[in-house]
Order: C-alpha cells, then sequence, then structure tokens
C-alpha cells in the first residue's frame, strides 16, 4: 500500500488482453487474477480503511488501473465501493457518490465490462439497499506509463496483475536467441536489460501516479513477482521457456521463420520482493506502508490431473499472450502452437 509524499509522455505500442467471451478470452480465463484479487482483499479492505478514518469525501474517485475485461474489472472496485459505503454508515454520514476509472490500453475490450454494468449496479443498489449513493463508471484508454488523470484527481488507485508489464521489450536482445524472455541460457546482458526497462517504467509509474492522487490518497498495487532473487530462476521464467520451445519446434518444422523468433522478446518482468521494496524507496514518491508476498498456482483449479492442470495453464498464457503473439507471427499459427504448449 502506498502513500504518496513529475510529469512524462511515452508513445508506446503494447496489447491487450484477448477480448471477448470466447474459449480463449480473458473473460473466461483469468480464474488466477480472481483468486488474487480475494486473496488481497483484508489488505485492500485495511487501505482503504486508512485513507478515509478522518472523513469521507462527498464523490470519491476511485481508478483501477489495468483492468483488462471480464467480471475481474468490477471485482476490486466493489470490494472498495463496499468498505467505504459501510465506514460512511459506520460514520453516521450520508454515502458519498463514486466516480470510478477503469483504465487499461485503447485496444482493450471495455465494451465486454460495459455489458457488465447494468447489473453491476443493480446488485451494488440491492446488496446495500438502496442506501448506496449514485455510482459513475467511466473507461479511461491508454497506457499508464502516461499521465491519464488530472493533478491531485483521485482519492484512491487500485492495480492488480499489471504493473509486471512493461511498456515495451528492452533494447539489446539480440543475443536472446531462442528465448522469448529472460531464461536459464540467456546472457548477462538479456538480464540487466530486463532489470533496467522495469526500473525505469516501475519509476515512471510511481512519479506520474504521485502527481494524480490527492494527498493523504492511497494506492494498493499486486503484481506477479518471483520467488527467488535471480531474475532467471523460478517459475515464472519457465512458464514462457515451454512457450519459446515450442515456438522452436515449429522452426525446425519451418511453420515459423528464424528471423521472426530471434526477434521475439516479450515486454514482461516478474520483480522480486527486494526489488519493489528498493525502487519504491528509490523513487520516494510514496511511503511504502506494507508490503506482503503470497504463492498461488499458475493453475486455479489445482487440479490433480496433469493433463488438465496443463490446459488451464495453456488457457491463461494464451489468453494473455496471444494478441501479441499474432502481432508478430500472424493469426494462422496459434492453434498449433498451444496445442504443443
Amino acid at each position: 500500500m502506498l502513500l504518496p509524499t513529475r510529469e512524462a509522455i511515452v508513445f508506446v505500442k503494447m496489447l491487450p488482453m484477448n477480448g471477448g467471451n470466447g474459449k480463449s478470452s480473458y473473460a473466461n480465463n483469468s480464474l488466477l487474477q480472481k483468486r488474487i484479487i480475494l486473496e488481497v482483499r483484508p489488505f485492500l479492505e485495511d487501505s482503504i480503511k486508512d485513507a478515509f478514518s478522518s472523513g469521507i469525501p462527498s464523490c470519491v474517485k476511485l481508478a483501477d488501473l489495468g483492468c483488462a475485461s471480464g467480471p475481474n474489472a468490477l471485482s476490486a472496485i466493489s470490494e472498495i465501493i463496499h468498505t467505504i459505503h459501510g465506514m460512511s454508515k459506520r460514520m453516521n454520514c450520508k454515502s458519498p457518490e463514486f466516480q470510478v476509472f477503469l483504465n487499461d490500453l485503447p485496444g482493450n475490450d471495455f465494451n465486454n465490462i460495459f455489458s457488465l454494468l447494468p447489473d453491476f449496479y443493480e446488485k451494488l443498489t440491492k446488496e446495500e439497499e438502496g442506501t448506496l449513493g449514485h455510482c459513475f463508471i467511466t473507461g479511461v484508454p491508454g497506457s499508464f506509463y502516461s499521465r491519464i488523470f488530472p493533478s491531485r484527481n483521485l482519492d484512491f488507485v487500485h492495480s492488480s496483475c499489471s504493473v509486471h508489464w512493461l511498456s515495451q521489450a528492452p533494447a539489446g536482445l539480440e543475443k536472446n536467441k531462442g528465448h522469448v524472455h529472460i531464461a536459464n541460457g540467456s546472457p548477462p546482458t538479456v538480464i540487466e536489460a530486463y532489470t533496467n526497462q522495469f526500473q525505469r517504467d516501475f519509476s515512471l509509474f510511481l512519479g506520474l501516479r504521485s502527481e494524480e492522487i490527492k494527498p493523504g490518497g492511497r494506492m494498493v498495487i499486486t503484481t506477479i513477482s518471483r520467488s527467488t532473487e535471480d531474475p532467471s530462476g523460478g517459475e515464472c521464467c519457465d512458464l514462457w521457456e515451454l512457450l519459446a520451445e515450442s515456438l522452436t519446434d515449429m522452426l525446425a518444422e519451418g511453420l515459423i521463420e528464424e528471423a521472426d523468433l530471434n526477434s521475439f522478446n516479450l515486454a514482461v518482468y516478474y520483480p522480486s520482493e527486494g526489488e519493489v521494496r528498493a525502487m519504491v524507496q528509490e523513487e520516494g514518491s510514496f511511503n511504502l506502508d506494507k508490503l506482503v508476498t503470497f504463492e498461488a498456482s499458475w493453475d486455479p483449479f489445482d487440479e490433480s490431473d496433469k493433463y488438465r492442470g496443463a490446459l488451464n495453464v495453456a488457457n491463461y498464457v494464451r489468453s494473455i499472450a496471444e494478441p501479441t503473439l499474432t502481432s508478430h507471427f500472424g493469426g494462422t499459427i496459434i492453434g498449433n502452437l498451444f496445442g504443443r504448449y
């Protein structure tokens, strides 16, 4: 949980998760992210109560950064609204109004979220027995590596499973041939390039948010991290090395071009707990109130059947990586690729 204590314009091309409600959509393959949101709920509630302990404004402005699509986009927002409304009742105050900003990349399937809003509003009203203040939800397309809100505008910011995505794949990865991310076989220059890119991006993210959050506001960030200090170790890297191996098999069969494989690197980095702590302290815009780590399985269904478990993980990876893979290799390889993965 971060407390605010610069301006940049970044033009980058990043691709969002799979939209829609199909078999390979993010909406239908994001149970892992849902479980993470549920795991963080107690810390989210604590931060909200701390933020509004001395009073609740008549209109609370909330933002969820990297909201993606599907029901998860509204899950944390629902929790935040209920918690603040409960506080207002205990304070014998009128419920505030809520202005909610859902942010993601311009290509995100915001229409999927908007289609859920009528039922979401109805459920909120029913659960709070008609005592809830008006709630206004808006989509805000744009990269969170740029300014997306006016200065000193937000009371509370939430972001889950998003900031490990970089603004772009690092430069200087020419020696990372045969890999699509950091791997055990990656040279030190590749690890350094990814580490430096994360440090630049996360520092920029913090600085921009400190401009947008009101004094005394709060930000709760959940990111996928690694359990080891070695950036090339752990399951996070293994997940993408399996993808690289599948692509390498397709190269051997003449299904993709070698130049395409060697020039493809994912814009993602999983920091360690120590890296996050050090970056927050070094950037200096926020006070780090609490930093907690917990374990989560890549297979959120925890299948005992290894085949079904592997299929669940493959569907998850496809839902988050297919647009980027399609942009680079073309859409015709996707079914074959994840059949192998």
